[in-house]
């Protein structure tokens, strides 16, 4: 909101003529509009908030001369010089003196000019800023998105490359990618971030705020690459993840919610999954070999033949025959019998949702399912092996052989059974072939948005799709920027897009920007807990240097963590309205004292892209210079030594514990050859430990691991630290209370 200031002579002129009339002012961020504007009877004034590089004698033009209004500021040797251009020849009917106005998001010369022209007409003056997460949705809405068809044609697609999803959003073929594969990738920036208050620090809406600086202020060709939101959070504690203020993507409703349906899929896949599994135990217990094979390969028409996956799985057992009839039943026996336990059924159902009581369930207790009933547990459908299969794959084939490895437990004499086994992977293929394609979206100024693929950091490895990236570095071309996030802290999530998004795609990061945060920093420094949904304590809004010096310990730790990969990092400051100059300065002296290329504050979330234009400016710097990436660990290293070099290099770790499950683990897998895999920790990212009680740099500590899983599809070995849960919980007071509908007008309210 701005206050739209009139001289009260004209202002009144207007309304003895147009009786009916009530002022309003629209704040216009896209220049096409303008003439939209120019014939919307609702809009009485528009005010141009632009950079004067922006406001060409054609832009000024296109604005109806009634409707034109513009302030303009100049500082002459400290002097305050006002200019009124209003061509407005309009009034209040009522006089302004004594009357209440607040200027809100406004700062600098304009914030000033408006509050001394209102307070020397009488009125009282309040000034704030946008403070209210609810105020996201507000402004995603104000701005009308382009056409996504006209998004696509600026940025090279070709209409045939395009599956559209409405007005806003569209699939990407991923045909892209042969046309492009000769033109040269763009620079690769990733995003990371300090170890984070339960808030969040901001990563969405720096990665939001940089790409928009990039395009518009830099003219530079650039994409953001985001992870799709899961539903936990979004009805959970921290809300969605289209970033915030002037830096998010739009429609944000759309982005934070069902998007193109990608989720649901990953869901239906997985669960069909788990069906399979249930109903293949059920039947092996309670029919005969024979009985089985004249179901699993049943006569049809008098004729009885293999499906292409049972021939693929009669090869794995040696069995070279293509007529049924040919099987001897000791063949047979090997064919229909998976013999699967269910003690050691690895694989579990998931929904989108968080749900503490679905930790641990029992299923099988109906009487159809005659006494086979198991323990099981759900997790949240992005902790799912097929959401970081969507995440990793580079194509359709390379994701249907993916499916098909995945291990969903083991049979009685010990030996790995896979989705191929139960017969199964076709049928995921085909759940998941929309879901391959990422969604092009974009930012509220108008640059292009890839979102693809959500796996959460600590429980997985927490980074978007490299298909998304591999697509975006194609199309901004040579001179172009693609800039993606890496979840959480970059003890976990920058850790593991090197180790394991890195080694998958081949692809390597030209720059890090870490995101820090005065508030974490005083968190750090022996801040008192900060809880969503809870006031600040004072110390967060009050200036304290040495709860700041304190704090940037995680700061410097999180810095040398990034060098371990021989990749240079600039840290961005993301400023809040509490923040002083002085915590804002200590900051940024530390982090460059302690070997950042460059630390910068930024205003992305009050000023869009021109918050971020100093970022903007480092990161092309620092990324055209060459750097030296090398990976943490070598495949060939030992499970335990991969676990034991994450440990201590990342989190500082003496040394770490295994639980005697954990070992057992790792012998099995090792006897299966899973041994070569890079580790995937799930580990809380709350603190470097695995105790999120334990702020700043924990030392001497030793690290339990828990527990060991593989996701042999995906292609990782995932390691549970501590007590770390797989399935989210609500809290007492979740998003959801404020989240509505109007019935009406089918606006979504509280969603932040």
């Amino acid at each position: 909101m701005v206050l739209l200031l009139m001289k009260y002579a004209e202002l009144k002129a207007i309304r003895e003529t147009n009786p009916g009339l009530k002022p309003t002012l629209a704040i216009i961020q896209v220049i096409e509009e303008i003439l939209r504007l120019n014939e919307d009877s609702r809009v009485h004034g528009i005010f141009l908030h632009l950079p004067q590089s922006f406001l060409s004698k054609s832009v000024r033009n296109a604005i109806k001369p009634q409707k034109d209004v513009m302030v303009k500021v100049t500082l002459v040797r400290g002097n305050l010089n006002i200019q009124n251009f209003l061509s407005c020849n309009s009034s209040l009917d009522a006089p302004l003196v004594g009357k209440m106005a607040v200027l809100l998001g406004l700062e600098g010369p304009l914030k000033v000019t408006l509050q001394f022209l209102l307070q020397n007409n009488g009125m009282m003056v309040q000034t704030r800023q946008w403070s209210s997460k609810h105020f996201d949705i507000e402004i995603s809405r104000a701005q009308t998105p382009k056409p996504i068809s006209q998004l696509a044609q600026e940025i090279g697609l070709l209409p045939e490359e395009l599956e559209a999803y409405g007005n806003t959003k569209a699939k990407v073929h991923l045909s892209l990618l042969n046309r492009l594969q000769h033109q040269p990738n763009g620079k690769y920036v990733l995003v990371a971030g300090i170890t984070p208050t339960p808030l969040g620090e901001g990563k969405s809406t720096v990665t939001i705020g940089l790409v928009q600086a990039l395009s518009a202020h830099l003219k530079l060709n650039s994409f953001a690459c985001l992870r799709q939101p899961s539903q936990g959070p979004t009805f959970g504690v921290k809300g969605g993840a289209a970033g915030g203020g002037y830096a998010q993507v739009i429609p944000m409703e759309e982005f934070n919610l069902h998007l193109t349906g990608d989720i649901h899929a990953i869901t239906a896949a997985n669960n069909l999954v788990a069906a399979a599994i249930d109903a293949r135990i059920l039947h092996e217990a309670t029919q005969s070999d024979r009985a089985l094979y004249s179901r699993l390969v049943p006569s049809v028409n008098g004729v009885r033949c293999f499906s292409p996956i049972q021939m693929a799985r009669l090869q794995r057992l040696g069995i070279n025959k293509s007529d049924p009839s040919d099987l001897t039943p000791e063949e047979i026996r090997a064919f229909v019998r998976l013999d699967l336990d269910p003690e050691k059924v690895t694989w579990q159902r998931v929904v989108d949702t968080n749900d503490r009581f679905l930790r641990k369930i029992t299923v099988g207790q109906a009487n159809t399912e005659k006494g086979h009933a198991r323990q099981t547990q759900f997790d949240i459908a992005v902790a799912s092996e097929i959401m970081a299969i969507l995440a990793l794959t580079d194509g359709l084939g390379d994701m249907r052989a993916r499916l098909g490895r995945m291990v969903v437990g083991s049979s009685r004499n010990g030996q790995p059974i896979t989705a191929d086994d139960l017969g199964v992977t076709g049928a995921l293929a085909v759940l998941m072939k929309d879901a391959i394609k990422p969604t092009l979206m974009q930012t509220l100024e108008g640059t292009p948005v890839f979102v693809h693929a959500g796996p959460f950091a600590n429980i997985a490895h927490g980074n978007s799709s490299v298909l998304a990236d591999k697509l975006a570095l194609k199309l901004v071309g040579e001179e172009g920027y693609v800039v993606t996030e890496a979840g959480f802290g970059a003890d976990i999530g920058m850790e593991k897009f090197f180790n394991i998004k890195c080694r998958t795609s081949g692809l390597t990061p030209d720059v890090v920007v870490l995101v820090a945060t005065v508030r974490a920093l005083k968190m750090h420094g022996g801040g008192p807990n900060v809880t969503a949904g809870v006031p600040l304590p004072k110390e967060y809004i009050n200036e304290n240097l040495q709860l700041v010096a304190d704090g940037c310990s995680n700061l410097k730790k999180q810095i040398q963590i990034t060098h371990l990969f021989g990749v240079p990092v600039i840290v961005a400051l993301n400023v809040f309205k509490t923040d002083t100059q002085a915590e804002i300065d200590m900051v940024c002296r530390i982090a460059e004292a302690s070997g950042a290329s460059a630390a910068v504050q930024c205003h992305h979330w009050s000023r869009g892209g021109r918050g971020s234009v100093e970022l903007a400016h480092a990161v092309k710097k620092v990324a055209s210079q060459k750097n030296h990436f090398q990976f943490l660990y070598n495949l060939q290293d030992s499970i335990v030594e991969k676990i034991r070099t994450i440990a201590q290099k990342v989190y500082g770790a003496d040394d770490i514990e295994l639980s005697p499950e954990a070992q057992a683990k790792i012998d099995y897998y090792n006897q299966q050859g899973f041994s070569a895999l890079p580790i995937c920790m799930a580990k809380t990212h709350l603190s470097l430990s695995h105790m999120p009680e334990k702020k700043g740099v924990p030392t001497g500590f030793i690290l339990p691991i828990r527990d060991i899983r593989a996701s042999i599809g995906a292609g990782f070995i995932y390691p549970l630290v501590g007590t770390m849960s797989t399935m989210p919980g609500l809290p007492t007071r979740p998003c959801f209370y404020d989240i509505d509908l109007d019935p009406v007008t089918e606006e979504i309210k509280g969603l932040f």
